[in-house]
């Protein structure tokens, strides 16, 4: 039996901490939804109280399951994803209101709402946050399962590539699995099993790949031999992209490797290399396939005149950046308000592009709170695998919060035409229910690495005194 701590060496759990927090969130969302609601139809309905509930239930829930199960996990991450999920619904719903008043105007069909769709997603999401920070304990364990969780990954990232186009295909990309009327993007689960294996797999190679090699021009480039793990992800990537014409998770899943490389080994020639790499197979693919052409044609001209090939057909593949860009320039620095703006004009305003929605109606102030909310989740994150003192941990912490960072600099750069446009969501925000319950299982990885980095060492007790022989 262990000796209790000394009360003046306690480390705080600092749950009342993220219990004040959560209430500053849930208060922001209930305030996002009553703007929303005065600003198109000019009084509150019961439809605050339903959209307000969901935070509130949100956060009550998870935040008493962590003060069960994860009591010295970090405070910051679960208010700051209960804000971004809420925001997203209230973004949702927006739309939604947006998107049918359009239709009533042209004289066309409301698909239907997609913020009730999206509130289950929420709950589904929760459970599944549950299940991972109750069920795993100690995230040690992943790292035996680590070659089971690779080949379950790799299984979800091929499958949308080998099926039917009529089964998988999306948008010219073949990154999801419909199914009498459900859709699924198994991608985003492969990115969180890939992630545990990298970790897994480096922590026992990092010795071989950081200090084996040739040094070349100043730069200590890897032995030929330690390639492989390199080339065979970068040829699962060309795969992906080559079937399935999807830049954007090839582009995610070779960034996460290479920076597991540099972080695990710190040799900048890794990332020289899977630079070059990556260079070479994107080049590749835009010179195979039109899709890709096309993307970066946008990119480059997204006001170049249709072609008469193209109005005969009745395509305008730019029109959804250049209704991105006018809505983002529409917005300005502080935003129409939301609820007065027309982000219901862009194409998919709730999926690929809700940061242009964001951008409209909150304007340059809104996004960049928006982009802090991420940048404090990605270095709290960073934060936990610093603190962590296992190997793994460091390595996943590291590795769960770069996908995040990534996955949002690469949607972000392509709403603002810094990037090609992938089709990739934001994390917490956008709608779909793959993306929203990968991002939970990241949420929950993450508390239970910054659970273990910061919950104090029990300390055995003192042995007894050796009995002291009085001579006579």
């Amino acid at each position: 039996m262990t000796a209790p701590l000394n009360p003046a060496l306690r480390i705080p759990t600092r749950r009342t901490t993220e219990l004040v927090l959560l209430v500053f969130a849930v208060l922001i969302v209930v305030a996002a939804e009553a703007a929303v609601e005065a600003a198109r139809d000019g009084h509150f309905s019961s439809r605050l109280a339903t959209y307000a509930a969901v935070p509130i239930v949100v956060g009550v829930v998870t935040h008493l399951v962590i003060r069960k199960v994860a009591r010295y996990a970090d405070p910051l991450l679960l208010p700051i994803v209960v804000l971004l999920n809420g925001l997203g619904l209230v973004m949702i719903h927006r739309l939604d209101l947006g998107l049918k008043t359009r239709a009533d105007q042209d004289g066309t069909t409301f698909d239907g709402a997609q913020a009730p769709t999206q509130v289950v997603w929420t709950a589904l999401g929760v459970i599944l946050f549950i299940a991972l920070i109750v069920i795993v304990r100690d995230h040690r364990v992943l790292q035996r399962y680590a070659y089971t969780l690779a080949l379950v990954g790799v299984f979800f990232l091929m499958l949308p590539a080998v099926l039917p186009a009529r089964f998988s295909e999306v948008n010219g990309a073949r990154i999801w699995i419909r199914l009498a009327g459900f859709s699924l993007q198994p991608g985003e689960f492969a990115k969180i099993l890939l992630t545990i294996f990298g970790a897994a797999y480096l922590v026992q190679k990092r010795d071989v790949l950081a200090l084996a090699g040739r040094r070349i021009l100043g730069i200590d480039f890897p032995r030929g031999r330690d390639f492989g793990p390199l080339l065979v992800v970068w040829l699962l990537c060309i795969g992906v992209l080559v079937r399935g014409h999807d830049l954007g998770t090839s582009l995610l899943f070779f960034g996460l490797f290479v920076v597991l490389l540099y972080v695990a080994t710190e040799r900048v020639s890794w990332v020289i290399v899977g630079a070059l790499l990556f260079a070479g197979g994107t080049y590749l693919a835009y010179q195979l396939f039109d899709t890709v052409q096309t993307r970066v044609s946008v990119w480059l001209h997204p006001f170049a005149p249709l072609t008469a090939a193209q109005k005969a057909a009745g395509l305008d593949p730019g029109y959804q950046l250049r209704q991105s860009l006018f809505g983002l320039g529409t917005g300005g620095i502080f935003g129409a308000g939301l609820g007065n703006g027309h982000p219901e004009l862009v194409p998919l305003p709730a999926t690929d592009f809700i940061i242009s929605s964001f951008g409209e109606e909150l304007g340059l102030f809104g996004l960049i709170a928006l982009l802090l909310l991420y940048a404090i989740f990605v270095g709290r994150g960073l934060a936990a695998g610093l603190a962590v003192r296992d190997a793994f941990g460091k390595l996943l912490a590291c590795g769960l919060a770069f996908l995040v960072a990534l996955q949002l600099f690469v949607v972000v750069s392509g709403v603002t035409r810094l990037l090609p446009e992938t089709g990739l969501t934001t994390p917490f925000l956008s709608y779909g229910g793959s993306s929203l319950l990968g991002s939970w299982a990241i949420l929950a990885l993450l508390l239970r690495v910054s659970d273990a980095a910061r919950r104090p060492a029990t300390t055995p007790p003192p042995k007894p005194a050796e009995p002291v022989a009085v001579k006579v």
